[in-house]
C-alpha cells in the first residue's frame, strides 16, 4: 500500500484535483462508450434485423457529422470556453441514448432511429469530443499530454476489458436497448463531476473576423505543416478502413459465425487485453522508434486484423468455438493496433499547434480525417449487400495493406532525402 501512496505523491497529475475528476469522468464514460458499441449495433441486426447495407447506412450517420460540424465546430470552440460545450454535448448524448430503450418500450423504435441517434453521437463526438481534447491541453499543459494520455490508455484498456463481456451478460439479460441505459447514466454522473471545475478555461478573446476566415486559417495552417498535412491523409484513410470493418463485423460474427452477444462481449473482453498491451508498449515503442515508427506498428496491426477476419471459416477445425476464438484474437491485434496509430496521431498534432490554432487545428483535421469514413461505411455496406459480407471485409483488408505500404513509403522517403543531402 505505501509504494502506491509514495507514487501517487509523486506523480504531479494525480495531486490535480480537477485532473483526478476529469479522469473519472472519462472512466465512466469509456466504460459506457464499450458497453453502447456493443449494443447499438445488436439492437440493428438481432432486434430490428438490420442488412449490411443498412448497417453500412447507420456507420455513415455516425461519421457524417464529422463532414458536416467539424469545421464550425473550430471556431464555435476557439471562440467560447470549452466546459460549457463539453457539458451540453454529454447532456444531448445522454438524452439520445435513453431514446432508444424508450422507443423499443413503445414499440416505435426503428432503423431510421438508430440512423437519428447515430448521427446525434456522432455529432456530440464533434463538438464535445474537440472540446475535450483544447479543455485537456489547457488543463495539464502540452508536457503532461504524453503521461495523460498513458493514464487514459490504462484505464481505458481496463473499460476495454470489463465492459463487452458485462454488456453481452446484460444485453441477454434485459436486451440491447436498455443495456445502452448504462452509458446514458455514464453522462449523467459525468456531468456532476465536471461542472464548476475550476480549471484553466477562460473566454478567448472576442474576434471580429468572419468565421469563415477563421476556417481557412484552420485549413492553410495545416496545409503549412508537412507533418499535420501527413496525418491528415494517413488518417484519413485510415478511419475510412476502420469504419467499413465495424459496419459489417457485427454481422459477420452473429450470421456468419454464429456468434451470440455473450460470445461477442468475451471477444472483445479479449480485444482489451490488446488495449492493455498497447498501453504497456506505447513508451518503449515511441522511444525505439519514435511516434511516427509506433503509428506504422500500429497500422501493421490493423491490416493484420482486417486481412486475416474474413478467412475465418463458419466451423474452423470442424468447431463453431474455434472460429469465435480466431474473430476473438483478430479483435485483440484490431484493438492494439487502433490505439497504437492513435494515440502517437493525436499526441503529434498537439504539440506541434500553439494555443490559438488549437481548435480549429482539431476541429480542421476531424473534418480532415473522418469526413470521408461515411465513405467507408456506405462502401463496404454496398458491397456486403449486394456480394457477401466476406467480400466486404476482404475489400478493408486489401485497403488496410495498400495503405500500410503508402505509410511505410512516406516515412522513408524524408530519411532519404535527408541523407542525399
Amino acid at each position: 500500500m505505501l509504494p502506491i501512496l509514495t507514487a501517487f505523491r509523486q506523480d504531479a497529475l494525480l495531486r490535480n484535483g480537477a485532473f483526478r475528476r476529469y479522469w473519472a469522468s472519462a472512466i465512466l464514460n469509456g466504460f459506457g462508450s464499450y458497453i453502447s458499441a456493443l449494443a447499438l449495433p445488436l439492437c440493428a441486426v438481432l432486434l430490428l434485423k438490420a442488412t449490411p447495407a443498412q448497417m453500412g447506412m447507420m456507420g455513415a450517420a455516425a461519421a457524417l457529422p464529422f463532414a458536416l460540424l467539424a469545421l464550425p465546430a473550430g471556431v464555435l470552440l476557439d471562440r467560447n470556453r470549452k466546459l460549457p460545450i463539453l457539458l451540453a454535448s454529454k447532456a444531448i448524448q445522454a438524452m439520445s441514448l435513453a431514446s432508444i430503450p424508450l422507443a423499443w418500450w413503445l414499440g416505435i423504435l426503428t432503423v431510421q432511429w438508430m440512423y437519428a441517434v447515430s448521427f446525434v453521437g456522432g455529432a456530440c463526438s464533434v463538438v464535445g469530443g474537440g472540446a475535450e481534447q483544447v479543455f485537456l491541453t489547457n488543463l495539464i499543459g502540452r508536457d503532461r499530454l504524453t503521461d495523460a494520455q498513458s493514464k487514459f490508455t490504462a484505464t481505458d484498456s481496463a473499460s476495454r476489458l470489463l465492459a463487452p463481456g458485462f454488456a453481452g451478460v446484460l444485453i441477454q439479460w434485459l436486451t440491447a436497448p436498455y443495456a445502452v441505459l448504462l452509458n446514458a447514466l455514464g453522462f449523467v454522473v459525468s456531468i456532476i463531476l465536471l461542472r464548476n471545475l475550476d480549471a484553466n478555461d477562460p473566454r478567448p478573446p472576442r474576434s471580429d473576423k468572419h468565421p469563415l476566415r477563421d476556417v481557412h486559417d484552420g485549413f492553410r495552417f495545416i496545409w503549412g505543416q508537412p507533418l499535420l498535412r501527413t496525418l491528415a491523409w494517413a488518417s484519413g484513410c485510415w478511419h475510412m478502413l476502420f469504419y467499413g470493418f465495424a459496419a459489417l463485423h457485427v454481422i459477420f460474427a452473429t450470421r456468419e459465425l454464429g456468434m451470440s452477444a455473450g460470445m461477442l462481449g468475451v471477444a472483445q473482453m479479449i480485444g482489451g487485453v490488446g488495449v492493455l498491451l498497447s498501453s504497456l508498449m506505447l513508451k518503449p515503442l515511441n522511444q525505439r522508434y519514435g511516434p511516427t515508427g509506433t503509428m506504422l506498428v500500429g497500422m501493421s496491426l490493423c491490416a493484420f486484423a482486417y486481412a486475416v477476419t474474413p478467412l475465418i471459416p463458419a466451423n474452423l477445425f470442424g468447431y463453431p468455438l474455434a472460429s469465435a476464438i480466431a474473430c476473438a484474437a483478430m479483435s485483440f491485434f484490431l484493438d492494439c493496433g487502433v490505439m497504437l496509430f492513435l494515440l502517437p496521431y493525436t499526441t503529434m498534432r498537439q504539440k506541434v499547434t500553439p494555443d490559438e490554432y488549437l481548435g480549429r487545428m482539431v476541429s480542421t483535421m476531424r473534418f480532415l480525417t473522418v469526413a470521408v469514413a461515411p465513405l467507408g461505411a456506405l462502401t463496404a455496406g454496398y458491397l456486403g449487400q449486394h456480394f457477401s459480407v466476406r467480400a466486404g471485409l476482404a475489400c478493408v483488408a486489401a485497403g488496410g495493406i495498400a495503405l500500410m505500404a503508402a505509410l511505410m513509403l512516406s516515412m522513408r522517403q524524408p530519411r532519404e532525402a535527408a541523407a542525399a543531402s
